[in-house]
């Protein structure tokens, strides 16, 4: 006779079938959602001998909407973090980040969404973008992710287990990219793997940051004969979902040579805008290079008093 169940058990971690084989186990409702607070079923297995234990951390609505992974949270096409993706193909987050409506938008996009679509339509993102993202996409397994946590009892010195420890005996690194946050990860912002990636993108396609951080400024060349300067600011915010329009200074538009200078008002969007475009900007059909602006030549002294300096100036104005 089997034994009576538990009703205080009732939706608890159970295995899934008899097999003792079978690593995965399942919790119905077991944990509130990373993101919408909603409880979810939540599954927990592991992957290998000596590889660490699983599990999910968002529900599946929430995964659908952004096309990632419950666990890692990585694009399930090209397993890059969102902010990777976002940034190349120019999407712009819609999900709330705070608690209010979350609950709410989840609801009324698990009964949009079809089962064998995702929320995220990218089909119509530039070619740059999933060029870089496909220059970018991990191709080769990455068997770091499933190794063990470190040890918390090692890193104070207490641990007694010695070589029978399930964890791992080492001091974890004190970076950037130690302080990792779930929703942030999620929704594409703060994330410190993402700027990782991005600028080493950048850097390699000949957009490395210059020192002189008063520059804030990108040059554009090889323009499309038919560009304006509203047609050029227009895909120049459309590309940078991500950027407020109020952060764009201006955009200097040389019709004669088809060149460009877009300026922004502080440094870290110029340089989100490098990464965005390292692979080329795409106006009216056609790609465009671009690279970093040239710092402002200092004054020279003049050694014949402001009176000569103001002479020179109207002359040349007139001229």
């Amino acid at each position: 006779m089997p034994p009576k169940a538990d009703i205080n058990k009732a939706g608890w971690e159970q295995s899934l079938g008899d097999n003792p084989f079978i690593r995965m186990s399942k919790q119905e409702y077991g944990r509130s959602c990373g993101t919408c607070a909603r409880p979810f079923t939540v599954f927990r297995w592991n992957p290998g001998s000596g590889a660490r234990f699983k599990t999910t951390v968002i529900c599946q609505t929430c995964a659908k909407i952004k096309n990632v992974c419950q666990t890692c949270l990585l694009d399930l096409e090209y397993g890059l973090p969102t902010q990777v993706r976002d940034t190349a193909l120019g999407i712009q987050n819609e999900a709330p980040t705070s608690d209010i409506n979350r609950e709410y938008y989840a609801q009324n996009m698990e009964g949009k969404l079809d089962g064998n679509k995702s929320g995220l339509d990218s089909g119509r993102a530039a070619s740059a973008g999933k060029e870089m993202l496909k220059q970018l996409a991990r191709t080769d397994p990455y068997y770091k992710r499933n190794r063990a946590h470190v040890c918390s009892f090692f890193v104070k010195g207490e641990c007694k287990r010695g070589s029978e420890c399930p964890y791992r005996h080492e001091k974890p690194a004190d970076n950037e990219l130690a302080h990792q946050n779930i929703q942030d990860r999620y929704h594409g912002k703060n994330d410190p793997v993402a700027r990782k990636i991005l600028s080493s993108h950048a850097e390699s396609q000949g957009l490395k940051p210059p020192e002189d951080t008063s520059i804030t400024s990108l040059f554009l060349s090889s323009l499309p004969s038919t560009s304006t300067e509203l047609s050029i600011r227009t895909h120049v915010l459309r590309s940078l979902p991500s950027i407020q329009p109020t952060q764009l200074k201006s955009v200097v538009h040389i019709e004669k040579t088809r060149c460009a200078f877009v300026n922004f008002k502080e440094r870290s969007a110029a340089e989100t805008a490098a990464q965005a475009w390292a692979n080329g900007l795409e106006i009216d059909g056609e790609r465009i290079a671009i690279k970093w602006g040239r710092s402002k030549p200092k004054p020279a002294a003049n050694a014949a008093g402001p009176s000569t300096g103001a002479t020179v100036n109207v002359a040349a104005a007139a001229s």
